[in-house]
């Protein structure tokens, strides 16, 4: 790696050090957070995770994409909505009871692979 290279390695990391991650809030359905990417951050993201219409807004990103960008988050949330006045705030959400979910669906795969492991 140049010199160069080192530096923007490193500022990059700095910047996603710096992404803020607001408290969650809900409703009855979801629950919901807003990211807010450091604005150097925000011009670094690829242009093809723009819109097309050049309004300078993120088109909604999947998992792997914000994920891709440094955004860190536990399971289950989807990008949502994108919130044009502040193109760098991006909003969040995943169904309010996600985690209770998960934890059934991971305590019926330990029951079942328990039972076909086994020899009659």
């Amino acid at each position: 790696m140049s010199k160069k290279e080192d530096v923007d390695a490193a500022k990059l990391e700095e910047w996603i050090e710096k992404i803020h991650y607001s408290e969650r809030y809900s409703d009855e359905e979801y629950e919901y957070r807003h990211v807010i990417l450091p604005k150097p951050l925000f011009k670094m993201i690829p242009k093809q995770f723009f819109n097309p219409d050049n309004t300078g807004t993120l088109r909604l990103l999947s998992e792997r994409e914000w994920r891709g960008i440094g955004i860190t988050q536990s399971l289950g949330w989807e990008h949502y909505e994108v919130h044009a006045p502040e193109p760098h705030v991006l909003l969040f959400r995943r169904l309010k009871n996600f985690d209770e979910q998960l934890r059934q669906q991971q305590a019926e795969m330990q029951m079942g692979g328990g039972k076909a492991g086994r020899k009659k």
